[in-house]
């Protein structure tokens, strides 16, 4: 995995643990066991565009993102990308073949300069089999992953570009809805192209009309979503942007 190791040594500063330390399946941690996971962890910074790891890899770690945005995408042998997921400051992700052993299933690539935190899975699966509370939130999470697919296969199959639009930035605002700017999500046209598996030239008219009704406003670098009821509205009427 290429990076640049700040060489930080411990203990983290503790606005980094409490990064950790607030995620839904850690927050529960007797301060004990949490103590003990932030023992395995390692902390890097990578500059961004760089990759954490490509499909196929071994899946030999847990990384958890302190700051900063991870990419989670595949390719095909024509050049084609298709983003799955961005994974934010708190999140985690690379737990499904941690727990499982099987590589790697997408690329995760550093979207930002980012800091993550990766805890090698040779001492994270007997620290989960020490605590049973922690084993049942982590299939919590992978349920949670599994529906999020399953959304995203219907949405392709069955929506049009407005609904499919829609439905992707409902979701982004839905993942950062407690953070101050909620609304503002920091994504570029060319992401949610690949997000939704449409081109980027559709994408950005698509986006100018709504801008033009005032549900969004189009930023550099980002889309400020500004009335979430109508895309909601528009999703539910099957995506008929009348």
């Amino acid at each position: 995995m290429p990076q640049e190791k700040t060489g930080e040594t411990r203990p983290f500063s503790s606005s980094k643990l409490s990064v950790l330390r607030k995620h839904p399946y850690f927050c529960d941690l007797d301060p004990e066991a949490f103590d003990q996971l932030c023992r395995y962890a390692k902390h890097s910074t990578l500059k961004r565009g760089t990759t954490i790891v490509s499909k196929g890899d071994p899946g030999n770690s847990l990384i958890a993102v302190i700051s900063g945005t991870v990419k989670i995408s595949v390719s095909s042998v024509d050049g084609r990308s298709a983003i799955l997921n961005l994974i934010g400051q708190g999140e985690i992700f690379g737990e499904m073949s941690v727990l499982d052993g099987q590589p790697r299933s997408a690329d995760a690539i550093a979207n930002t300069n980012c800091e993550i935190f990766t805890i090698d899975r040779r001492e994270f699966l007997p620290f989960v089999r020490s605590q049973p509370a922690l084993a049942m939130k982590f299939i919590e999470l992978l349920c949670a992953r599994l529906r999020w697919t399953s959304d995203q296969v219907e949405q392709v199959i069955l929506q049009n570009l407005p609904g499919r639009l829609a439905s992707a930035l409902i979701r982004l605002t839905e993942k950062h809805k407690q953070e101050p700017k909620g609304r503002t999500i920091a994504v570029t046209q060319q992401e949610i192209s690949e997000m939704v598996g449409m081109t980027r030239e559709s994408i950005n008219k698509q986006l100018r009309a709504w801008a033009a009704r005032e549900w969004v406003r189009l930023e550099h670098g980002a889309i400020v979503v500004l009335n979430v009821e109508m895309l909601r509205e528009l999703v539910e009427a099957g995506g008929e942007d009348s």
